[in-house]
């Protein structure tokens, strides 16, 4: 019961308080565990106004573990493998019931702009560190090109988005 009043005041927050550049709501059928996400691209980024699109599964013992968070539409990211599974230590090992889905649409925004760096989220007064793995990231060549190559990293983002339905 805990996890369904917990989803139900996250999703009044998200509705009565939005965050610029992020939404999320359950799914049509109206199941509580499932919800679909919006990250708009932040700007200055190579993902500047792509609408991003994923999915967030939460257990039963939400919020006291993580839910499962994939990108559903197609993103080229060091942090991000072509099935959409996230290299992101709060949805893994860091997570905690402090955090919640704003908080983990920030942290991705943020990573969007930051690969395989320490992104800094600084949101509703709390603040929270994030890492992501530079030594083992989930795309090598997406890394390698972030770092070298600047220009083709931004060709190849643009040539693997493509925007999806709901």
């Amino acid at each position: 019961m805990l996890t369904r009043d917990s989803l139900q005041s996250e999703l009044m927050t998200l509705m009565m308080s939005p965050t610029p550049g992020i939404s999320a709501f359950p799914d049509a059928d109206g199941n509580m565990l499932h919800w679909t996400a919006t990250i708009i691209g932040p700007k200055d980024t190579p993902y500047a106004d792509l609408n991003l699109k994923l999915s967030f599964e939460f257990p039963s013992n939400y919020p006291y573990s993580a839910p499962t968070v994939l990108f559903k539409t197609p993103i080229y990211h060091p942090n991000i493998d072509f099935s959409g599974r996230i290299c992101l230590d709060i949805l893994k090992d860091k997570w905690s019931a402090v955090y919640n889905v704003q908080t983990v649409l920030l942290s991705l925004q943020s990573l969007l702009g930051e690969p395989n760096k320490y992104a800094r989220n600084e949101s509703a007064g709390n603040r929270v560190t994030l890492t992501s793995s530079s030594a083992s990231p989930l795309n090598n060549e997406a890394a390698q090109l972030h770092q070298k190559d600047p220009e083709e990293y931004q060709r190849k983002v643009l040539a693997r988005h493509r925007d999806i339905d709901d």
